[in-house]
């Protein structure tokens, strides 16, 4: 029976390109001289710190334009919310969202047994989901809906088996 997965992951080595081309151009642009502006990773969460909203506002895009062009899902991105630092700084909590959670994994099944072709169904597995059906063509069909569908996660089709 044909079945894939749906998945959703960040390639982590972009993910650490795109941190380390924003940092050097942190480093090199002149509007964020004397602000003590950095970016800091630790796995899959990062801290912005700067000396005030619009800088920090600044580094969001700046950072989401390094992103972009790295292939990465803005949709997996988590902001959180614009902290007071120490002295005059703010600072701002980003997390990398890996994985299908279980109720967007439940939205996503009732998604195709509502709107999918007859005959496929889904089950999750841990922080992914396994789509089968009876034929191919059914499976392509889900895989376009759920591209189509606005779920805000970014999703990947892995391991199409027939």
């Amino acid at each position: 029976m044909p079945s894939f997965d749906v998945v959703s992951e960040v390639d982590r080595q972009e993910l650490r390109n795109a941190i380390d081309q924003a940092q050097r151009e942190l480093a090199n642009r002149y509007d964020f001289k004397d602000t003590n502006s950095e970016i800091e990773q630790k796995d899959l969460v990062l801290t912005l710190r700067t000396s005030s909203e619009d800088r920090l506002r600044a580094l969001k895009v700046l950072l989401e334009e390094r992103f972009v062009k790295r292939n990465i899902s803005l949709k997996s991105l988590d902001w959180g919310k614009i902290e007071q630092a120490t002295g005059e700084s703010v600072r701002q909590i980003v997390t990398i969202k890996v994985g299908v959670p279980a109720d967007k994994a439940r939205e996503i099944n009732k998604l195709i047994k509502d709107k999918g072709p007859k005959g496929v169904g889904g089950q999750t597995q841990g922080d992914q989901l396994r789509v089968s059906g009876k034929k191919r063509d059914d499976l392509q069909q889900t895989i376009a809906m759920l591209r189509a569908a606005n779920l805000d996660l970014p999703l990947q089709f892995i391991n199409f088996r027939d």
